[in-house]
Order: C-alpha cells, then sequence, then structure tokens
C-alpha cells in the first residue's frame, strides 16, 4: 500500500537491473513493477529504508493522478507556492548552466556519487535523492510545515506525515531501531542517541522530524522549540563519520541557542 510506501516496510529495496542515476524514467517503472518481494518479508511487518525503489513508486502514483510529469508537480505544487525559485528536482539543463560556478561540488572519498554534480545528474528528475537548490531554501520548506502546511498541505496531513507511524521496527537498511513518519524520520534518539543514525541531536523534542541527505545534508523541525534546522556539509566521509558529525552539529546548535535544558 502506499502506507508501506511512506513508512519503508514495502520490502522490495533493491530492483535487480537498474541503474537509478542513468535509465529513462518508463524503464525504471516497468522493472520495479516486475521485481518480487525480498524473501521472507511481509508488508508492514519488516522496515528497511528504500533508498529509490519506492520513491519511484510514489510519484509515478503522482503523475497518474495529476497526469503531469512529476518535476512539474514537484514545481507547480510545492517549489512555487513557497518560493523556493532555486530549488529543482530535475533542472532544465540551461537553468544548470545559468547557475554557472553557483553548483556546489560534493566532495566524497568513494566517489559513488560524483555524477550528481554533473550536467546530466543535476537534469534527471530523480525522486529518491536529485533534487539540488540552496539549503535556506530547504529550511523554508520545514518553515511552512510548521506553519500548518501552508499554502501546500493542509493542517492534518502535516499531522499525518510527522507523528511517528512506524514505531520501534528494526531498520535492515540502517541497521538500527529508527521510527517513522509518512516520509520523515521522527525523533528515535530512546532507541540510542548516540548511535541511531541520521539522527535530530542530543537536545531535540520528541516531536522532532525531518530527513538527511546521504553523507551530507540534514534538516528537521522541532515544534516544540519552534526551531528549524537546515545545513549541508560539502564532503561525504561515509556514514559512520557522517552521523557522528550531524550529531555533533545538531548538539551543538541546541546548546548554542540555550535550547539544551542546562539553563
Amino acid at each position: 500500500t502506499i502506507r508501506h510506501l511512506l513508512t519503508h516496510t514495502a520490502g522490495f529495496r533493491n530492483v535487480l537491473g537498474v541503474q537509478w542515476h542513468k535509465e529513462p524514467w518508463a524503464d525504471i517503472i516497468f522493472k520495479t513493477c516486475g521485481t518480487f518481494l525480498e524473501p521472507g518479508w511481509t508488508p508492514g511487518a519488516k522496515a528497511g529504508y528504500h533508498p529509490a525503489s519506492s520513491w519511484f513508486i510514489l510519484a509515478e502514483i503522482a503523475c497518474r493522478r495529476k497526469k503531469r510529469p512529476f518535476s512539474q508537480i514537484v514545481r507547480q505544487d510545492i517549489l512555487d507556492p513557497l518560493n523556493l525559485n532555486d530549488t529543482h528536482l530535475g533542472m532544465l539543463p540551461e537553468q544548470y548552466r545559468a547557475y554557472g560556478d553557483r553548483i556546489g561540488q560534493m566532495h566524497n572519498a568513494h566517489r559513488v556519487y560524483a555524477h550528481l554534480d554533473t550536467e546530466e545528474g543535476a537534469t534527471l528528475c530523480r525522486p529518491g535523492g536529485g533534487a539540488r537548490g540552496p539549503i535556506r531554501e530547504l529550511g523554508h520548506f520545514y518553515e511552512a510545515l510548521l506553519n500548518d502546511g501552508s499554502p501546500i498541505l493542509e493542517p492534518e496531513t502535516v499531522v499525518a506525515f510527522t507523528r511517528c507511524q512506524r514505531k520501534d521496527m528494526f531498520d535492515h537498511t540502517f541497521q538500527h531501531v529508527i521510527d517513522w513518519g509518512l516520509g520523515f524520520i521522527t525523533n528515535s534518539n530512546h532507541h540510542g542517541p548516540d548511535t541511531v543514525p541520521y539522527n535530530f541531536g542530543h537536545h531535540a523534542s520528541p516531536t522532532t522530524f525531518g530527513h538527511g541527505g546521504i553523507q551530507s545534508s540534514t534538516a528537521f523541525a522541532d515544534p516544540e522549540h519552534n526551531l528549524v534546522v537546515a545545513l549541508v556539509c560539502n564532503g561525504m566521509p561515509g556514514e559512520a563519520q557522517h552521523n557522528q558529525r550531524a550529531r555533533a552539529l545538531h548538539t551543538a546548535i541546541y546548546e548554542d541557542l540555550g535550547l539544551d535544558n542546562s539553563n
């Protein structure tokens, strides 16, 4: 179901033969729809982050409902209403060239994702991880969620997205228990504040929600403190080092703002 996709409990994390960042959209959808569930996986009973497959299916559902390409849906229904003018999911080639040296380069020790900084990578619409833009605009998106979703979502939709919908389940991708909303990670510090991956630091309130970019960016909202954090590092050092770095940064932000309950 759609809920299984949004909570990463669907059970088709890997699709054989798919090159997520190169193949045409229709080919990816065809191959994904023809794949099998992972052995021993009952949807909803087992969890594991789907880096790409579930996002493509969610996006395809949106395309068929809206009868528009996904890049247009994102632009017209989310980015334009929020005035996120420099954020793109599949930017046009001429836009990429016009930005010139404003296009940031992500330094990666493993060189696995280097193509995302190229024109070819930045102009592909890839719903699982292809958005580009200034980090401040990602912060503005989360500010809208703190403002009951206006003008892009109804308040009850924001509540459904950001409250815990998947609780106390071991994530077989991240190899840790992590709680999840509908698309968003919810604060999982009660499962180990020093070990839970992509967390929001030691001082985030229980209602905090957000999501990280792979080994680089992070953004979250803390409703109890009316706080939005959005930051990006320009190097991908590996999962373990990034999680340590992000945890320290998030914790320090709260302490610098006096939100660590120590005063």
